[in-house]
């Protein structure tokens, strides 16, 4: 079983714990374990927190990294935001000047920073390590003829240098992900712009969502499927506040892969954590009553428990 260190971040475990429950169902079926960084902290925040103070915000992330420098394993996020920050710090770090000024800090907690940890974001880590078969074979419930649009949001694939996810330009690896389960991926026409939710001024991020909607909604995709647990967010709450402001009634229901990913591996609709959510893929409820039709008679016609 290939291991490695998983950094959650701290957006996911407080505000969208299903998500963090479907990656550590979903990886281990995949043949991966993930294995928690003790101590961590915030990545830190690579928009607010590196504006104010780039040395300490490079401090605290050679911090992170130390963790899973300890154990000698490479680093799993799940989070665009705390990839970008980790990714970068990796990056800047490689400077020997630069990191002499923050090992200068870290002595004073003991600790020292080696840059011998690679950084990778889930998507690109499943991709290389585990491959899209694996993904197939590990399928209870695939989720054939579902139509899902696709949002990558802006931290995943710029700056490319850093982040070397994907071709920043033409990306593939969400629409090789939805394939695998199935499904039929769907890229909308603003599938590159911001969600918005980094731009808190005047009515800025209302009219971006409200433009990104339009394109998603053209589409008449069953569901919207991202990666980012902050674009979630402003694809949920704030795709009804956008609707409401519009006076517009065009939903899609958004969520994050690996919640699609754990229903296609046989956890139910129910168990997914849906009921945290402001729209609920409610499309996901034909595929459980399939999978049940087909559980309910063995080859003697018996019935079999689920």
């Amino acid at each position: 079983m290939t291991r490695v260190a998983f950094f959650p971040g701290c957006l996911i475990p407080a505000r969208h714990p299903p998500m963090e429950f479907a990656i550590r169902y979903c990886m281990r079926n995949l043949g991966v374990e993930l294995v928690d960084l003790e101590g961590a902290s915030c990545c830190p925040d690579p928009i607010y927190f590196k504006s104010k103070d780039k040395l300490s915000w490079l401090a605290v992330a050679a911090r992170n990294l130390t963790l899973a420098e300890d154990l000698g394993l490479d680093v799993v996020t799940n989070c665009s935001g705390c990839t970008a920050t980790l990714s970068e710090s990796y990056h800047l770090l490689q400077d020997e000047q630069l990191r002499a000024k923050v090992n200068e800090r870290l002595a004073r907690i003991g600790r020292e920073y080696r840059g011998t940890s690679r950084v990778r974001h889930i998507v690109a880590f499943v991709r290389d390590e585990v491959g899209y078969e694996t993904i197939r074979e590990s399928l209870v419930t695939p989720l054939d003829g579902l139509k899902i649009a696709i949002h990558y949001g802006c931290h995943l694939l710029k700056p490319s240098k850093i982040m070397q996810v994907d071709d920043p330009n033409n990306p593939s690896v969400l629409e090789k992900l939805v394939s695998a389960l199935g499904a039929v991926p769907v890229r909308h026409r603003n599938w590159y712009l911001c969600c918005g939710k980094a731009c808190q001024i005047g009515d800025i991020p209302t009219n971006m969502m409200h433009g990104l909607l339009g394109t998603v909604n053209d589409e008449q995709a069953d569901i919207l499927c991202m990666i980012c647990p902050t674009c979630f967010g402003q694809f949920d709450h704030g795709q009804l506040k956008v609707m409401k402001q519009f006076d517009e009634e065009a939903y899609t229901p958004p969520i994050y892969y690996f919640q699609l990913l754990a229903f296609a591996q046989g956890v139910p609709y129910e168990e997914l954590g849906i009921e945290r959510h402001r729209l609920k893929p409610e499309c996901l409820r034909r595929f459980t009553s399939v999978a049940a039709e087909e559980r309910k008679v063995s080859t003697d016609g018996a019935y079999q428990e689920p």
